[in-house]
């Protein structure tokens, strides 16, 4: 660790107490890794999360409810979002994932980089109001990853990876589903359903695939994984940012 890491850890210990990102601390070390083999590729398994693929959306009293309001949004999400994709195309980009970027898989940022994207915020008013009530100003938001509209094109598919670490957990609310689309983690293939939202432990392996005759949309969220304290979450915020300093990634 650095020494910027090292002062800034000790003063998150001495606000929450001894042992209190020990978790952290364990992650760091090689010595300690002990990962679920279907997490063979992640960066990072912070020990004593639970190994478990997928989540109820309901069923974390932190979470639940994001996932009840973007619920609700749906019908005024989806419709905002026809409307950007029709008359905006220009705004929406080729996602670029930290392992490949795809052309047929296109992407409208509502957060990236740490911040919120203020111009898309015209685009689709109610997605980006409700992010922010929900998730952001509630701190749930993992500021290290970031929100998007998350649009497969007819035929693309994503293939299997994991993401970077598991103390973070991703939510997929089902805009717009077309027949012939699906989501495996962990080698338990799902479907979307419009206006529902599914949770999944993304440093798992998982694919996506559209093999529909239009687009599909889900709108994706980065959260904190419910089972991750605030002081684990200040550490690893400290962690990840000086890292990526140091690398000179974005």
């Amino acid at each position: 660790m650095t020494p910027e890491i090292e002062a800034a850890f000790a003063e998150i210990e001495d606000e929450y107490g001894r042992g209190s990102i020990d978790r952290v601390t364990q992650m760091i070390d090689p010595a300690t890794q002990n990962r679920h083999p279907l997490q063979k590729d992640a960066k990072w398994v912070m020990p004593g999360i639970s190994r478990l693929p997928w989540h109820d959306p309901y069923g974390h009293p932190e979470i639940a409810p994001v996932v009840r309001a973007f619920e609700a949004g749906h019908a005024a999400i989806k419709e905002e979002l026809a409307v950007a994709w029709a008359e905006r195309r220009s705004r929406f980009s080729d996602y670029e994932h930290y392992l490949v970027r795809q052309d047929d898989w296109q992407a409208l940022y509502l957060f990236r980089a740490g911040a919120p994207v203020p111009s898309s915020e015209p685009l689709v008013p109610t997605a980006y109001r409700i992010l922010r009530e929900t998730a952001l100003d509630t701190d749930k938001l993992c500021p290290l990853l970031e929100s998007h509209f998350s649009t497969l094109l007819p035929g693309a598919s994503i293939a299997p990876h994991c993401d970077l670490w598991n103390f973070s957990i991703n939510l997929h609310l089902a805009v717009d589903i077309p027949e012939g689309c699906g989501i495996s983690v962990a080698g338990e293939a799902r479907q979307w359903k419009e206006g529902e939202c599914l949770l999944f432990d993304y440093s798992f392996e998982h694919e996506a695939w559209n093999h529909g005759t239009r687009p599909r949309t889900c709108l994706l969220v980065d959260l904190w994984h419910p089972e991750t304290t605030l002081a684990e979450r200040k550490a690893l915020t400290v962690l990840v940012t000086e890292i990526r300093r140091l690398t000179g990634d974005a």
